[in-house]
């Protein structure tokens, strides 16, 4: 059987789409990997790749992504909503099909040797990969971000994984890490106030005593004029959609702010979208192995 490994790196661009274009080509041009989707938003300034192949291929093709960037996008120029140190800010390799978790870990110790042997650019090990407690949440890992980044490398605690403590002065420093399938979830609301997003936020995130599996920050949708809680939920088991969507909800109420819409960025695994309907439509009894029509197709 073939080894099928999913990658979603994350680009600091969203508003230029002839940058993303060419980053999209790049995706396109390595054997045995096909770019299963590309989003990009201007407020955040930002754009998320979800590509699937081989181990092989991936590791090819990233590389070959941050190189790409490293020459396209200055961080030095960039501003946007989202948290950001890196042209290619983080690059996360998730097993999809006959790879282990401690196979893409190895993968991604490669990687990120040789992005700063061939590009100079250093990077942080995350989630699974994390050399340390500290660095396994992203959050912890891009505190700072490419301003303050530069002042963080020279604390004892926050060397580099790989490159010296200093970071690229256009490419910034990357994140590299193998994980488990996670959604990125935000839920718009019907204000401009930023500060009732970031109290919502704090609710709902882990790291405030929140939901165990979500990560939340409130973000402003500029081109909307709207406030965002945006989330990326690391167990939707753990912490099913519905069940942080109904406090937000809930917490909104509070200042007489409605739920507008809500978006799923890059592809999401097909379960965590049925999990929502179960429980909306109050089905009873439902087996998703046995019931779902998709699980019994062959292919």
């Amino acid at each position: 059987m073939a080894k099928l490994v999913e990658f979603i790196p994350n680009f600091s661009e969203g508003r230029n789409q002839a940058v993303i274009d060419q980053l999209a080509a790049v995706a396109k041009s390595v054997p045995g990997i096909t770019l299963m989707d590309v989003q990009s938003d201007e407020s955040h300034n930002r754009c998320v790749f979800t590509l699937v192949g081989s181990p092989e291929g991936a590791e090819e093709v990233a590389f070959q992504l941050c190189k790409k960037a490293a020459e396209l996008i200055d961080m030095r120029k960039h501003e946007g909503a989202h948290p950001r140190m890196g042209a290619t800010d983080v690059i996360p390799f998730v097993p999809v099909k006959d790879v282990t978790v401690p196979e893409l870990v190895e993968l991604t110790k490669r990687l990120g040797k040789r992005i700063y042997d061939e590009l100079g650019i250093p990077s942080f090990l995350y989630e699974d990969s994390a050399t340390s407690p500290d660095r396994v949440n992203l959050a912890k890992v891009r505190k700072g971000q490419f301003e303050g980044m530069p002042e963080k490398l020279l604390q004892p605690e926050w060397a580099p994984d790989f490159g010296e403590r200093k970071i690229h002065p256009t490419a910034g420093i990357t994140a590299i890490g193998a994980r488990m399938p996670l959604v990125a979830f935000n839920v718009n609301l019907g204000t401009s106030n930023l500060e009732i997003a970031n109290k919502i936020a704090k609710i709902v995130r882990g790291s405030s005593g929140g939901f165990k599996y979500c990560k939340a920050i409130g973000v402003m949708l500029e081109d909307r004029n709207l406030a965002q809680v945006s989330m990326n939920m690391v167990n939707y088991e753990g912490t099913p959609l519905y069940r942080v969507f109904e406090l937000i909800r809930i917490e909104a109420e509070r200042y007489g702010v409605p739920i507008i819409g809500t978006e799923v960025v890059g592809l999401t695994p097909a379960k965590a979208l049925v999990d929502c309907a179960e429980y909306y439509l109050k089905v009873e009894n439902f087996d998703y192995h046995k019931q779902v029509l998709e699980n019994h197709l062959i292919g």
